[in-house]
């Protein structure tokens, strides 16, 4: 937003204009492919979607981010021109931004601060950071959503259902509804920071006896639906961190460390963080990790979480009924022997490096992508055996575990993720779970996570 005329009315309207022909002009073209016979493109006509996209700045920014990562929810000819989009936006100027902190907080708003900066220290897909002093003398961070984002969202979120409508009439191997329903879901509630401050509450207490990962304190008193206000966490992004840090024994710390934010909520909480995009966490010098942001996570029932394990003790002890059962707890419907068998292809991938009780790679070979290639061949499979609709609960497990094994990659990390594995799931226990979730939610106040 590098000014507030993308902010007014006409903005707007001429945003959506431009990204509705280009969709629309897609559209028309793969109808044409497929009832005239005239040849598409992707390539080309991904660029032209891309070109139309990048003008937003807006929610679909976050959408790319996570479906870049998916795979094949969108075809890869998309996701490469989608992850060229910039993750950052203009940020909003001080005159707009002193009228939007009035709003949340009131005229006197400036006085509530030792010092306010007036230059955002980030700005992305949904709203902008800015540094702060307390009057207490703590430092602050201050998440200003952007004006009228709720709008935004909407409208975003019909251009991608065009977009999946699309995919779909050219290639039917994914059915897209779930994954839509999910993302929107999702999306809508990064919208409300309320939530979002509940989250990092609920982060703080999962995470308050695990070494090596920090989570924000919320300042209630300066933050509103649209305002988060939160302790300043000092540290630098993830590939400044690595060219700094040469050191595999430091690199390997940052792995575990990043392996214990993720997974420690989940099998023992059943939550997950949903979004590892590298904005969204920074690294300390010791290899500590800070977690940022926490609009996008998503709370699992219990017998989903039993599924993810059932599936890994399926796999490795060959037990057919057992990986079954671990897919009908996920969601999928309509389970045939061929399916299992192409589903199992992807999952034995993920769960590979579970396997071996020793210490190595994350993926073993030198591709930059990962998962691509293994994607490529069940995909393969998937329009053979006429589609696959996924469940929206396997949207962003299948996200965060995909968005991690490239983050360790980056770090060329040699671990044993075998016995970490072990480690958080030797006691498993279903009713326990159930019973540790719901009372981790009552005392963060989102009992209505499920």
């Amino acid at each position: 937003m590098a000014n507030d005329e993308s902010n007014t009315l006409g903005g707007r309207v001429r945003r959506y204009a431009k990204v509705t022909g280009a969709v629309g002009g897609l559209a028309a073209r793969v109808a044409g492919q497929r009832y005239l016979g005239l040849k598409l493109d992707k390539g080309a006509h991904a660029a032209e979607l891309k070109a139309a996209l990048g003008g937003l700045k807006g929610p679909l920014m976050k959408v790319a981010q996570i479906l870049a990562t998916v795979p094949d929810a969108l075809p890869r000819e998309y996701v490469d021109e989608l992850r060229q989009l910039q993750s950052n936006a203009p940020s909003m100027g001080w005159p707009f931004v002193r009228r939007r902190m009035r709003t949340e907080l009131g005229t006197d708003w400036q006085s509530r601060f030792t010092s306010f900066e007036h230059e955002a220290t980030a700005a992305a897909s949904l709203g902008q950071v800015h540094r702060a002093i307390g009057s207490d003398g703590r430092a602050l961070a201050c998440k200003l959503q952007y004006p009228d984002m709720a709008s935004a969202v909407e409208a975003d979120l019909r251009q991608l259902k065009l977009v999946f409508s699309i995919y779909e009439r050219y290639d039917s191997a994914i059915s897209t509804s779930e994954i839509h329903k999910e993302l929107s879901a999702r999306l809508r509630e990064e919208l409300d920071y309320a939530r979002e401050a509940r989250h990092m509450a609920l982060y703080r207490q999962m995470l308050s006896e695990v070494k090596g990962v920090h989570v924000p304190d919320v300042v209630d008193g300066l933050s509103t639906d649209r305002l988060l206000t939160m302790t300043w966490l000092d540290g630098v992004p993830l590939l400044q961190f690595i060219e700094e840090n040469p050191d595999i024994e430091m690199r390997n710390r940052v792995a575990l460390n990043m392996f214990r934010a993720w997974y420690v909520p989940f099998y023992y909480t059943g939550v997950i963080h949903g979004d590892p995009h590298l904005g969204n966490y920074t690294m300390r010098p010791n290899g500590d990790v800070n977690l940022l942001d926490f609009g996008c996570i998503r709370v699992f029932p219990p017998k989903f979480v039993k599924g993810v394990i059932d599936l890994y003790h399926g796999l490795a002890r060959d037990e057919e009924d057992l990986t079954v059962e671990a897919y009908r707890a996920w969601g999928f419907e309509n389970i045939s022997r061929e399916l299992i068998e192409v589903l199992n292809h992807w999952a034995r991938f993920l769960y590979a490096p579970l396997m071996e009780d020793r210490a190595r790679r994350i993926h073993e070979t030198e591709s930059g992508v990962y998962g691509h290639e293994v994607a490529a061949k069940v995909h393969a499979e998937l329009r053979r055996l006429e589609g696959v609709r996924p469940p929206r609960e396997f949207v962003l497990m299948d996200r965060a575990a995909i968005g991690l094994g490239s983050v360790f990659l980056h770090l060329k990390a040699e671990v044993n993720w075998y016995r970490m594995f072990h480690a958080l799931i030797e006691d498993f226990d279903v009713d326990v779970l159930a019973e540790r979730q719901s009372a981790a939610l009552v005392e963060a106040g989102v009992p209505d996570a499920l």
